[in-house]
Formats: structure tokens, C-alpha cells, sequence
């Protein structure tokens, strides 16, 4: 966990989508249409991000069968995760605003 993730547009979003209720454990689809990105898309962050340590998945409880559904992955932010994510989102809007600070470079 010495690394931090690469802080992407889809991964900032699906971040801003967790932490809209950090301690609420959400499932793939939900974080998709939160973040508004695809499946595809999303579920390689949500690995990396648990290879980080930020977040903790576990599957729910159910026959799929009985249910006529699949199961479901739920994912949700380790103890220091929603903390970590806070701080990183800080960083890239701050490396943002100093780009957008500094001067074109023009020849004077």
C-alpha cells in the first residue's frame, strides 16, 4: 500500500460516488449509475482500489436462483479508506487548480 492509485476521471468518479454515503456498502450497478460510467469500467477500479486497501468487497447471501437474480458484489471503504480517498481527491483538485494557475509560457 506504499503506492496511490492513479487518480483518473473514472476513478475520481466512482470515489465521489462511495463517498456520497461512505459507511453504506453499495453494489456494482448502483456505484455505475452513481458515477455514471459502465460496468466495464468500473469494476477494474473497484479491484484496484480494494488492491489499495481503501475498500472491502464481500458477496451477499442468496440462491440466484431462487431470487432470479445473480448475486451481488457489495464494495465498501476500509476503515482508512474514505479518509484516503478524501485526501487524494484533495490532491488531484489542488494539482488541477496549479495547472490552471500556471502561466502559458509564452516567449516575453
Amino acid at each position: 500500500m506504499g503506492s496511490l492509485p492513479r487518480m483518473t476521471m473514472p476513478t475520481m468518479l466512482v470515489l465521489r460516488a462511495l463517498l456520497d454515503e461512505p459507511t453504506r456498502a453499495m453494489y456494482g450497478l448502483e456505484i455505475c449509475a452513481a458515477a455514471g460510467l459502465p460496468s466495464g469500467t468500473i469494476h477494474p477500479i473497484l479491484a484496484r482500489l480494494e488492491g489499495f486497501g481503501w475498500l472491502e468487497s464481500s458477496w451477499e447471501e442468496l440462491d440466484p436462483r431462487e431470487e432470479g437474480r445473480p448475486r451481488r458484489r457489495y464494495y465498501r471503504f476500509t476503515p482508512d479508506g474514505a479518509q484516503l480517498a478524501r485526501q487524494a481527491l484533495d490532491r488531484s483538485a489542488a494539482k488541477r487548480a496549479a495547472l490552471r494557475l500556471r502561466p502559458s509560457g509564452g516567449v516575453a
